[in-house]
């Protein structure tokens, strides 16, 4: 199957596409990007690509559709077998990858959304709280995980790597508009010098956008939000 045959749906605020760039970025894959207004409609092509969430990311590889931005990333790996591997290749280490993968994005992201969305500053306090409480878990793994070395897969970028760092940008923002510094050299000196390496890779450095131009879309997004909370109520 030809590499002219992969396609990425995509938007490029989200975290969730940039880990299918990345990945793809890592594995040398050459591929089309197609960009999707999701302020304003969804396409044709997405809404028929995946008609169960109608979101993205979708990578298109064949005419086959792949959903789901983790599961995205391993495919990448498995179908491009050849090296970089982006998960680890012990079987203990690849699980525990999982399960904190699956915290960030059940857990720790949404309370990193919710201060973008608070409507009180008690609510907005809260979430701060949480998220900074996940950075101080995800700090101490990353000790035990990269053993000394650069990134989570040690000394290239690995599957923990991809699914944190896509948010880095993201905590800018945060840390913008509500004049905090979650990333700091007090409480989190290792994922500070991480987010340093992980932000200037080669494969990353294209992908991650400008944290201005993803704060002026970060103002959008949150008058939408409460702008359909308010509707509902």
């Amino acid at each position: 199957m030809a590499e002219s045959d992969v396609k990425v749906l995509g938007s490029w605020p989200s975290p969730f596409v940039m880990r299918a760039r990345i990945a793809l970025h890592l594995k040398s894959v050459k591929r089309e990007y197609i960009e999707e207004n999701l302020l304003e409609s969804k396409s044709e092509l997405l809404l028929k690509s995946n008609p169960v969430y109608k979101k993205v990311p979708v990578l298109i590889h064949g005419e086959k559709p792949i959903y789901e931005s983790l599961i995205i990333v391993q495919y990448i790996d498995e179908f491009w077998s050849s090296a970089p591997s982006i998960p680890p290749s012990d079987a203990y280490e690849r699980a525990n990858s999982r399960f904190w993968a699956a915290y960030v994005d059940d857990k720790w992201f949404p309370a990193l959304r919710g201060v973008l969305v608070a409507e009180s500053e008690d609510a907005k306090k809260a979430t701060i709280a949480q998220v900074e409480e996940g950075l101080l878990l995800l700090e101490e793994e990353f000790r035990k995980l990269s053993k000394g070395k650069a990134f989570f897969g040690g000394d290239n970028i690995g599957y923990l790597d991809i699914t944190i760092g896509c948010f880095l940008v993201w905590i800018e923002v945060i840390e913008k508009f509500s004049e905090i510094k979650l990333l700091n050299e007090a409480k989190t000196p290792c994922l500070l010098e991480w987010a340093d390496s992980f932000s200037s890779h080669a494969a990353v450095k294209d992908v991650l956008p400008e944290a201005d131009k993803l704060a002026e879309f970060g103002v959008k997004l949150r008058a939408k939000f409460l702008k359909a909370r308010a509707t509902s109520k």
